[in-house]
């Protein structure tokens, strides 16, 4: 069974800067005040005990207290020590309260940043990806930065103070037993450096099998029925298997290449544990170290590869958020064709005059989707666009709400080049009805209130009253209340274009775009739309596109568009008496209806 293959998904090939990461830790700026500072006096208060203990036990309490057999001395050693563990410990709570809270402040200002820049991105960016792919960098990649943020930068930082604090000691204790322990590691830095690359590749192809697998998700769920008539339930099944089992090889070889990490500490440590023994008893027996000193030595050198390892795994955090990062940050990188100028002007209380200037657009360099058109629309006027499929007729109504600019030529609204407009001032103008019609989870009630949130349910009533959606709405259990699941699949299509009527006739638009909006909806049920557009679209300008020729009859001036030209314009009267294109178009729907 072949698939679509999800292409703009693709292992990124940059090398591993702290200049990126440090793009990444930015999002801690606004704790830099409170939770920050915060945590890292509690880091501070940790560490410090940690590095006091070994020395208070083996050089105070061995070799002062046991040794001189002094009593008040080794109480005394014993309380402090015991305060030091318990400020360690009320320490660390408050470390790990604060970290979570800043952890999770910095996820969610994150996400929020990703999500708010997504929807400010042009048609074009999600009409190249997967809505599968588009979820899981605002999901799974952003997820996966939660331990980094939560654990892994604070360790990061108590784990270096550590190792700094740990190699002063030693060498302050004994410089010749320090150098001979240390020896072995630039054995291990060699061999795990090795790995670096590795892992971070393989973290880079976790990210786009879960990618992969997430689209083809999205994708199975969405077109359950398609699948289900098709009866290609086993094929389906067959090809989440490849992606799934390719996730699992991922995630595999990824945690494989992680866990060779540790067991080089472990193995690094008793190669060191090995040589304190044997150069440690040396010393000692020459009176040159201390039974007190070897211990807290031994105890500072357990202490020493415990970083050692969580350094390990630090990184290997950094590199699955080098990994994450840069797939979310090529989003946030990503620029809306369409954009707003800096000095760009809000349009407030449009009539609904529109003039396409010579306007030229394609969609790519292969395919000329509007060439050289000329119209004008007055306003209040209801213009019809009709023409085959393919003939232009939906880009001139999305060049108009601008989800794309011309590549030349002009659209103007008011006299005022769109390019000029601010974005949200034209928009929140423009109301448009689309075949596919998208219903949100939620009341019946919240899905017409949409485009106008703050409209009064008597308003709402009203847009559906004008529509004729009362009547089946008052049917359901609970009426304006009534639950509806994602995408409105307890409603029938034409329930859902009803609703979508109202939804955008409730937002008062001063231009309507109504693209195929009638084309599931029965002939009754069109009659009383019909009907009640005479009045909704009174001192409004429309723009209808239709198939269904019957339903623009009423158009004021119809546009017949044919490969990306405008090839006839008149009323239906005027284009019936020329008997051109429009008119064969209106005979061969005629015939078609009579023959069924």
């Amino acid at each position: 069974m072949q698939r679509f293959q999800y292409s703009t998904d693709q292992v990124i090939e940059k090398p591993f800067n702290w200049k990126q990461m440090a793009r990444l830790f930015s999002y801690m700026k606004p704790y830099r005040n409170n939770l920050l500072p915060l945590s890292i006096i509690m880091v501070l208060i940790t560490t410090a005990v940690r590095l006091i203990i070994p020395i208070l036990i083996g050089v105070y309490t061995l070799d002062k207290a046991i040794e001189n057999q002094d009593a008040n001395l080794l109480v005394m050693l014993i309380l402090i020590i015991a305060g030091l563990y318990a400020a360690s410990y009320l320490a660390n709570i408050f470390r790990i309260r604060w970290m979570n809270e800043l952890g999770q402040s910095v996820i969610f200002d994150l996400r929020k940043h990703l999500f708010t820049h997504v929807q400010g991105l042009s048609h074009r960016f999600f009409e190249s990806r997967s809505a599968g792919s588009i979820l899981v960098r605002i999901m799974n990649d952003i997820n996966s930065l939660q331990e980094l943020f939560t654990n892994g930068v604070i360790n990061l930082l108590m784990d270096m103070i550590l190792l700094i604090g740990i190699f002063v000691i030693l060498f302050t204790l004994s410089p010749e037993l320090t150098l001979a322990v240390m020896v072995i590691l630039p054995i291990m830095f060699f061999i795990s450096t090795s790995l670096r690359r590795n892992i971070r590749r393989s973290w880079q192809t976790v990210r786009l099998k879960q990618s992969k697998l997430n689209s083809h998700l999205n994708e199975s769920i969405q077109g359950i029925r398609v699948t289900q008539s098709f009866t290609q339930e086993r094929e389906n099944m067959s090809f989440f298997d490849g992606i799934n089992t390719e996730t699992f090889e991922s995630w595999r070889e990824a945690s494989q290449k992680n866990a060779m990490f540790r067991p080089l500490v472990e193995l690094t440590n008793a190669l060191g544990t090995a040589v304190l023994i044997w150069f440690g008893t040396y010393l000692i027996q020459g009176n040159d170290l201390s039974i007190g000193v070897f211990v807290s030595f031994a105890f500072y050198l357990g202490m020493f590869w415990e970083p050692i390892s969580r350094l390990g795994m630090v990184y290997n955090q950094l590199l699955m958020g080098m990994a994450s990062s840069e797939r979310i940050f090529e989003f946030l990188d990503e620029q809306p064709i369409v954009s707003e100028k800096s000095n760009a002007v809000d349009l407030q209380d449009i009539k609904g005059n529109i003039d396409f200037e010579n306007v030229v657009f394609s969609y790519d360099e292969n395919r000329i989707a509007l060439n050289g058109i000329n119209l004008s629309i007055k306003a209040g006027e209801t213009v019809a666009l009709v023409g085959h499929t393919g003939s232009g007729k939906t880009t001139i109504a999305s060049l108009i709400s601008r989800f794309y600019d011309p590549v030349s030529g002009a659209v103007k609204i008011d006299g005022h080049n769109l390019t000029d407009v601010s974005l949200h001032s034209i928009r929140q103008q423009i109301s448009v009805v689309l075949q596919d019609t998208f219903i949100f989870s939620g009341t019946i009630m919240e899905n017409i209130r949409f485009g106008r949130p703050d409209a009064s349910e008597e308003d709402v009533i009203k847009a559906a009253e004008a529509v004729g959606a009362d009547a089946f709405i008052q049917k359901l259990s609970k009426g304006y209340e009534t639950e509806v699941e994602e995408r409105g699949n307890v409603l029938s299509v034409g329930e859902r274009q009803l609703l979508s009527f109202a939804r955008a006739l409730l937002a008062d638009p001063k231009i309507l775009i109504l693209d195929e909006a009638t084309a599931s909806i029965d002939t009754e049920t069109e009659m009383k739309i019909q009907t009640a557009l005479k009045t909704l679209l009174n001192g409004r300008t429309a723009i209808m596109i239709a198939h269904r020729l019957s339903t623009i009859r009423e158009a004021d001036k119809i546009f017949v568009l044919d490969h990306g030209q405008i090839i006839e314009s008149g009323n239906h009267d005027e284009l019936m008496q020329a008997k051109g294109h429009y008119y064969q178009l209106v005979k061969a729907q005629f015939n078609m209806l009579n023959a069924v």
